[in-house]
């Protein structure tokens, strides 16, 4: 008796391959967002030994040549070098692009204006927002690809309407503070092979089975622009004459010392100010660059109920009305906090954090998620706080 297999059903014809596709893998062309690190590393290797039809591309922020950045740094001459070697290991082509201007007008320009008016910024995400998650991905549809994918530590859910943001399944690794700012159409575009994994030493063994000579490699800890973590000396390099003296004042407006330039300071810094002996710790809890004032006080006048932000991105059922409970991170250090959400129109909200925070700072951002569940909802920028009215 002859036995025959089965016919294929339409389900299993239009099954979707593992980026969410209903095509094999080879007839799926995905585009890799490069750093040179182990984690896009690892993405793209990964993704053509899948049988993807895998294209690498690295940025070429700045000129490496040029003395800003620090040896070692992501998108330098080295990270370039490395993610050739991957592309070269895996067999899939590489390309690298020149984004040296567009990088210094989106991004390092505004990081030293920021600095220069007295905010905290967090270029990172700018780098996100408006390099690679905009020109990069533009540049990914350009090649015809079906997707973009990364190395960033997040998760992409399908939602019960469209693709859904979320946090990592490792919380030491998650990176949804910085991504908060990615809208829904390029959600739709991206992937994160990375987000389900519950450790780096996952990620850093598949570099090793795969081969590649990044599986070692250690992690970028500072601002890629930003030499071993001194922003003052960068942006005095970036605007002569921003390190200008000044008067450390008191909340009275009462002079206690000198400092050296109001690029020296962040908002809830204590060390390094100067001025001890003079009884309780004091804190930074203002800066007035057009003064030249560093405003100290005690703790307490660090702590923080109402946060306005701007600049608010709505991932989802936007736009959200009335006043919404959830979790919400103002650094990325910190763990979400619950919070009230009350949107304002116009890219405008006020959050009312349900318990004080110390060190909110103007230029850093707020990220707002679902109070029961791991969803981004979305976030924006910090640019006043208060303390609730009694």
């Amino acid at each position: 008796m002859t036995i025959h297999s089965p016919a294929p059903t339409t389900a299993r014809a239009t099954e979707l391959n593992s980026l969410g596709f209903a095509k094999p893998p080879a007839q799926t062309r995905v585009v890799v967002a490069m750093s040179g690190g182990v984690d896009s590393s690892v993405v793209a290797a990964k993704l053509k030994s899948e049988g993807y039809d895998v294209i690498g591309v690295t940025l070429q922020l700045y000129d490496h040549g040029a003395a800003l950045a620090k040896k070692g740094a992501c998108c330098a001459g080295q990270d370039i070098h490395d993610a050739r070697r991957v592309a070269e290991r895996m067999g899939f082509p590489h390309y690298v692009l020149d984004y040296e201007n567009k990088f210094r007008e989106s991004v390092i320009d505004e990081f030293a204006d920021a600095y220069l008016a007295g905010a905290t910024p967090v270029p990172c995400i700018r780098c996100n927002e408006r390099v690679k998650f905009r020109d990069l991905l533009m540049t990914a549809r350009d090649l015809d690809a079906d997707c973009m994918a990364t190395g960033h530590y997040i998760q992409r859910k399908d939602g019960a309407a469209r693709a859904e943001l979320h946090m990592a399944a490792d919380p030491n690794r998650d990176q949804s503070y910085f991504l908060f700012s990615t809208t829904q159409e390029q959600l739709d575009f991206l992937r994160f092979p990375l987000g389900h994994l519950e450790s780096k030493a996952e990620t850093r063994a598949l570099a090793a089975e795969y081969g590649l000579g990044v599986a070692d490699k250690p992690d970028s800890q500072d601002i890629c622009f930003v030499p071993n973590g001194d922003y003052a000396s960068v942006i005095e390099k970036l605007r002569p004459g921003a390190a200008d003296p000044g008067d450390i004042v008191d909340m009275d407006g009462n002079v206690l010392g000198q400092h050296r330039g109001v690029i020296h300071y962040t908002i809830g810094q204590r060390r390094g100010l100067g001025i001890g002996g003079l009884g309780d710790p004091l804190y930074v809890v203002r800066l007035d660059p057009d003064l030249r004032h560093v405003i100290v006080g005690p703790k307490s006048a660090l702590a923080t109920t109402v946060v306005a932000i701007t600049e608010v991105n709505w991932l989802g059922d936007a736009p959200f009305e009335g006043e919404i409970p959830c979790l919400v991170r103002i650094r990325s250090t910190r763990p979400p906090k619950p919070a009230i959400l009350r949107p304002s129109g116009n890219g405008r909200a006020e959050v009312e954090l349900l318990d004080a925070e110390e060190g909110v700072s103007p230029g850093q951002a707020c990220v707002f998620y679902a109070p029961d569940s791991t969803r981004v909802l979305g976030g924006g920028w910090i640019s006043l706080r208060r303390r609730r009215a009694a």
